[in-house]
């Protein structure tokens, strides 16, 4: 039997760790790429020391410039039956005082990264006639996000860009799904805070192992679009029957009071 192997990016923890986790179980050979080299090992050993299956580490910064070819030269041999571009962060606060180096390594993590390296492995999967590929943007993508501009911005890129490849590649053999979580409990938060005060988040949070679970079902199945929870599919819609510039009150207002709190 022919091993799938499966690539991770931000893949030693928070849902990357929950992704991998659910790959192992199904026997796949795994690439996992993280910025933290510790947790790398971590992962790696505690994968492997249970389900028994090959692990490969590779330690990245997916937010750097050219990194998308400086990865797929590493692996380039190793034809890619799953690709997960979960490596993501977030960072709060008015545009005109937030950290430009910070928001261009966003930037480049979040659009040029991600579709780079799905260009990169996209290329094979349609020369082999199967593939999968799993893109996470958050339910920020359906509304402007005062105050946290540049995530909401760069996740409805995100869910743009997966929705028209998705289009594209019906009848290749291979599909792409993109994961569009609410809040989910995971180092996000820790990350968004850095140099701000802290955006504590507690309302309709979920758990990072359901979220994963639910997007790797649906990313098997080969769905399109995926919004885990009916309160989170609801809070979707609205900005479809709201004037946007009302969204985007009502999305500063709940930033403001996460901070606050």
């Amino acid at each position: 039997m022919t091993i799938k192997t499966a690539l991770i990016t931000g893949g030693a923890s928070g849902l990357g760790y929950e992704f991998a986790t659910l790959l192992a179980k199904d026997a796949y050979h795994l690439i996992l790429i993280d910025i933290d080299s510790e947790k790398l090992k971590e992962t790696k050993k505690k994968l492997e020391d249970k389900y028994k299956t090959p692990v490969n580490t590779i330690r990245k910064d997916m937010s750097t410039h050219n990194c998308a070819s400086e990865l797929f030269e590493e692996i380039k041999e190793t034809p890619i039956d799953v690709l997960i571009n979960n490596a993501g962060f977030g960072l709060y606060g008015h545009f005109h005082n937030t950290d430009w180096e910070r928001e261009a390594s966003m930037l480049n993590l979040h659009i040029i990264s991600t579709t780079h390296l799905t260009k990169l492995i996209l290329k094979g999967m349609v020369e082999k006639g199967q593939g999968k590929i799993l893109n996470m943007s958050s339910l920020a993508a359906f509304q402007p996000g005062p105050l946290m501009s540049i995530y909401y911005a760069s996740k409805a890129y995100i869910l743009s860009f997966s929705e028209a490849i998705a289009n594209e590649l019906k009848g290749t053999g291979v599909t792409v799904t993109v994961l569009c979580p609410g809040q989910t409990k995971t180092s996000f938060q820790e990350v968004v805070s850095q140099e701000t005060s802290e955006n504590k988040i507690g309302f309709n949070m979920a758990s990072p192992d359901e979220v994963a679970k639910y997007g790797y079902k649906a990313m098997l199945n080969g769905e399109s679009v995926v919004i885990p929870g009916n309160f989170n599919k609801f809070l979707s819609f609205l900005p479809r029957i709201l004037p946007r510039n009302i969204a985007a009150a009502i999305v500063r207002k709940i930033q403001e009071k996460n901070r606050a709190d």
